[in-house]
């Protein structure tokens, strides 16, 4: 921000009027543990633009960016390329906004966009219908556990171990707040657990992940089976949903519920986010659907139109009565998916996906070829989990010390879990070179 127009007595007047002594009050729910005591070492209280942006550049090259050495990070963001024309196009004016559609008489470029996005994300996930997208893949997940809720007038639901642990936390703090119960899992390296056996009459769903977060690719056609029977629903998150350029989609092993984060296909790692949420279900379901859902229709003159056929939220139906706690959908992310959805077209996601697929391969193979290094994996798509002889966590910062950032350490996810400590996560995608993957080898048979 370049022009603070608040004065002193501007804050005392605004302080007063919401009954507070300080400003410091405000972040009263923050611990006093995280709060700064003093200025932070080497950051000056004052200086020209010129030499804070001069300051600022210098703070920033001490990072380590994933374009700038050989980078094998995943866990559920993945570092893909995003064609020029993806950022051209969304850079468009029309396009250009952060804000929530609501309005959709006075948007019809965005309600094709979002209706376009919606046929995608329904078609790569094998489901009928889809919503116009929410805020990531997590919250979509403890959006999807409400939803199973909303259903089976059930109120357990159970997370599988291979469900990345960020999508689990978010749910169980989602969830946990609306009364229900949430049983995880233990972590599932080795892809042995049975969910089947844990439902009973009180399961309103199951949720599960492909390929889950140890990497392993899972048929849940007959989870999906034992858990019809016993009326409760399936719930499948996919983190990576390049994968579904190549593997059998949910929808085809009878899920009822995908949920996936669309950040590999058209957006970039952003440190984090943001991202966006990918929600598709059965058309049985869609009353029960969150956020919003685009239609196409035709008016008075037979003119092609689109319209906000379902918006169950709070901001157009009883507070009650809403489908949804999330307040927003991400709009210019999932404009940035359809962009590049349909500049790779059904022919280049298939490619894309066969791609970092065969670059994964070739990575376990060559790490497998390192004396001591097992890879757990039978089957994977651009991800697995490998085993070293010594703590990863310890392994990966001494890889980055050489330039190379190695995956992400299972230990990272499950301090307090004892037999974890050897796992790394290993990632490979078509921005890997052959070159970047014997770098790997070369310093991993260095620091061993």
């Amino acid at each position: 921000m370049r022009y603070l127009p608040l004065t002193e007595a501007d804050r005392r007047e605004m302080l007063a009027r919401i009954g507070v002594p300080d400003v410091d009050a405000l972040f009263r729910d923050v611990p006093e543990s995280a709060r700064l005591k003093a200025p932070i070492a080497g950051l000056p209280m004052h200086q020209g633009e010129l030499e804070v942006e001069r300051h600022l550049s210098r703070l920033a090259a001490k990072n380590v960016t994933a374009g700038s050495v050989p980078f094998f990070i995943g866990a559920g963001a993945y570092k893909h390329h995003v064609p020029a024309s993806v950022d051209q196009l969304l850079l468009r004016g029309e396009f250009l906004t952060s804000y929530t559609p609501y309005q959709p008489e006075v948007a019809q470029g965005t309600l094709q966009y979002l209706f376009e996005f919606q046929t995608q994300v329904a078609l790569v996930t094998g489901m009928e219908v889809a919503n116009a997208s929410m805020y990531d893949g997590a919250t979509a997940t403890a959006e999807a556990v409400l939803m199973a809720n909303r259903i089976t007038k059930r109120n357990k639901a159970i997370l599988s171990g291979g469900l990345h642990p960020h999508y689990r936390s978010v749910t169980e703090t989602t969830c946990g707040v609306m009364g229900m119960e949430i049983v995880a899992a233990e972590p599932d390296p080795m892809d042995l657990e049975d969910l089947a056996g844990r439902i009973d009459d009180r399961t309103a769903c199951v949720v599960v992940q492909t390929p889950s977060l140890f990497g392993h690719v899972r048929d849940f056609t007959s989870l999906c089976e034992a858990a019809h029977a016993k009326g409760a629903l399936v719930i499948v998150a996919v983190t990576e949903i390049v994968s579904l350029g190549l593997l059998t989609p949910p929808g085809e092993m009878g899920a009822d519920i995908v949920v996936a984060e669309g950040q590999s296909i058209g957006n970039a790692l952003n440190f984090g986010g943001p991202y966006v949420g990918l929600f598709a279900t059965r058309e049985k379901f869609v009353r029960q659907m969150p956020g919003r859902l685009c239609g196409q229709t035709v008016d008075a003159d037979g003119k092609r139109g689109f319209v906000l056929t379902l918006s169950t939220r709070e901001q157009h139906i009883r507070r009650e009565k809403a489908t949804s706690n999330i307040c927003t959908n991400s709009g210019l992310c999932a404009l940035a998916f359809t962009i590049h959805m349909s500049l790779l077209g059904e022919a280049g996601y298939t490619k894309l996906a066969r791609i970092n697929h065969a670059n994964a391969v070739v990575l376990a193979e060559k790490l497998a070829g390192v004396a001591g290094v097992e890879v757990l994996n039978e089957g994977f798509f651009n991800e697995f989990t490998v085993k070293l002889p010594k703590p990863a966590a310890g392994i990966v910062e001494a890889l980055a010390a050489k330039g190379v950032l190695a995956g992400v350490p299972v230990s990272r996810f499950y301090p307090d879990v004892a037999g974890v400590e050897n796992l790394l996560l290993v990632a490979a995608t078509e921005t890997n070179t052959v070159g970047d993957m014997d770098e790997l080898v070369r310093a991993l048979e260095e620091v061993l």
